[in-house]
């Protein structure tokens, strides 16, 4: 019980943080597009609290936040977003708890939820923007998921395992 709650507490904050840290962005959309500030909450999330969580929170967070502050536009931007970060919770989680504990799991299970989320970004985009009659090309997702993209690639590169290494060598994530 004691675990699960912590669980929720901490989701709680991952969630607030997704909220929180596209306003570093100055709600400026191309530069959220390059920083991607709600991702890396969503994916310490799967990692910390397990991939339940992680999806429940990645899911959650674009969604809430279109309504509370039309940023992203709900339709069709946070409504991919949502299974995009609800892909790399669940991934992240997933992966960091099957994988054997060896040197490079936390980038195989990073690198496995965002190319996992990128898709499923994707295929839900080309979907949406069929229904609105708008045509979803392969340059555009290229753009999308990973051109402009690349700097917050480079910061999630190195900001998640960093994180994830020193809760692991301080034993916060040992009862998690």
């Amino acid at each position: 019980m004691k675990n699960s709650s912590k669980k929720l507490v901490l989701s709680g904050l991952f969630l607030a943080l997704g909220l929180i840290l596209p306003f570093f962005t100055g709600q400026i959309p191309a530069m959220g597009n390059k920083v991607l500030p709600m991702h890396i909450p969503v994916l310490l999330c799967g990692f910390i609290c397990g991939w339940k969580y992680g999806l429940l929170v990645g899911f959650i967070v674009p969604l809430l936040r279109s309504l509370m502050f039309s940023m992203p536009p709900m339709f069709p931007i946070a409504i991919s977003m949502a299974f995009e970060l609800a892909t790399y919770g669940l991934v992240s989680g997933f992966l960091y708890k099957i994988l054997p504990k060896n040197k490079t799991y936390i980038f195989i299970s990073l690198a496995g939820a965002m190319i996992g989320g990128r898709i499923v970004w994707g295929i839900v985009s080309y979907f949406l923007y069929g229904i609105s009659g708008t045509a979803f090309t392969m340059e555009m997702f290229m753009a999308g998921a990973f051109i402009n993209a690349i700097p917050g690639i480079i910061i999630q590169l190195i900001l998640i395992p960093f994180t994830i290494l020193s809760l692991e060598r301080t034993e916060v994530l040992k009862n998690a």
